[in-house]
């Protein structure tokens, strides 16, 4: 009986280790999972900041750098029409990876009716317009420039925001709208001539106009695309690419039918061109990729990285000089932007 007691006790201690040991073995794969898709998770997010500064700092170095002589020798409306069909393109192929994993449904379906399409040609015609601009805006101003002044639009989207969708603006939003007006005017002095400013008035003024374009475009558009949230983001921006697709056929027929029609339609095209294209239309994804993978911080630090990596790339290919008011207008101009995003109301 003594045997058989000692032996049970034996046997118990041994099943107890073993559960234990068992249990801890479960939890360091637990904890090697957890690590493992949390590293996943960065590394997906890096590649995703990456790809994005990479996008946003060389966009304005291509336009500039696909002029020859100062002038563009292609279309720039066929340029922009070739942008929004590949953005078309791209979101049908997401669609058709969604159909063969989900099948089609009312919300991912491309039919619709006449109700939620009579929306989109309004921000297609906005962003038209923006587009157009920001090929002739650098008559006026250099990529660095260019990179710096196309921050305002935070302040036309914030303020729209304000008026259009009634959404409320901290004070800390407030000051990033100043401190981001003061970084961009930092950035635009010029010591080594008698002009004040680098950028003449008519840059500053299509700086502002564009500004505006996309600010109003943007807000119009998420008011569209939250109107019906559980409509498939794909669905509509395939919509909306169909009706920029129209526009700038319409830009082609009115300002570049003759080039086209005697010259051929990829006249003066070439492989910055082709890049310049791609850039654009991928552009898009990245902000959409920030936005499901990342957060809202990934898109302030490639603003920030974007604008000084694109000074000085733009030192080396278009020897820009690289003041000391540039970088101290760019850093206030980064603050800002982090202001704005960090003072969000929640």
């Amino acid at each position: 009986m003594e045997y058989r007691k000692i032996k049970d006790e034996d046997d118990s201690d041994i099943e107890s280790s073993l559960k234990g040991k068992s249990h801890s073995v479960a939890s360091s794969n637990v904890a090697l999972g957890g690590g493992s898709n949390e590293r996943t998770n960065w590394k997906r997010k890096g590649v995703v900041t990456c790809a994005l500064t990479i996008l946003t700092s060389s966009q304005s170095i291509l336009i500039v750098w696909s002029k020859r002589a100062g002038k563009y020798e292609y279309s720039v409306t066929t340029a922009n029409f070739l942008v929004e069909t590949l953005k078309c393109a791209l979101s049908l192929i997401a669609l058709t990876r969604i159909w063969k994993n989900e099948g089609v449904t009312d919300d991912n379906r491309l039919s619709t009716t006449y109700d939620e399409v009579k929306v989109f040609p309004i921000p297609a015609a906005l962003y038209l317009f923006k587009n157009l601009l920001q090929y002739y805006i650098f008559a006026y101003v250099d990529a660095p420039g260019y990179q710096i002044l196309k921050n305002l639009n935070i302040i036309s989207t914030g303020v729209l925001y304000r008026i259009i969708l009634k959404r409320k603006l901290s004070e800390i939003q407030w000051a990033g709208f100043i401190l981001l007006c003061c970084g961009c005017t930092t950035a635009q002095l010029n010591s080594n001539s008698d002009r004040v400013f680098q950028t003449s008035l008519p840059g500053w003024i299509m700086a502002i106009v564009m500004a505006l374009l996309s600010g109003f475009a943007g807000v119009y558009t998420e008011a569209i695309i939250k109107k019906r949230p559980s409509r498939n983001i794909n669905v509509q921006n395939f919509w909306l690419y169909v009706f920029g697709m129209a526009f700038n056929a319409v830009a082609i027929v009115i300002q570049d039918f003759d080039a086209v029609a005697n010259k051929g339609f990829f006249h003066g095209y070439s492989f910055i061109t082709v890049l310049m294209i791609l850039n654009h239309a991928l552009s898009g994804i990245a902000v959409s990729m920030v936005m499901k993978y990342a957060d809202n911080i990934v898109k302030v630090y490639s603003t920030s990285v974007a604008m000084l990596l694109t000074a000085v790339v733009s030192v080396f290919l278009f020897n820009f000089h690289l003041s000391l008011a540039f970088f101290l207008g760019s850093t206030v101009v980064s603050v800002s932007v982090y202001l704005h995003s960090a003072g969000k109301l929640r």
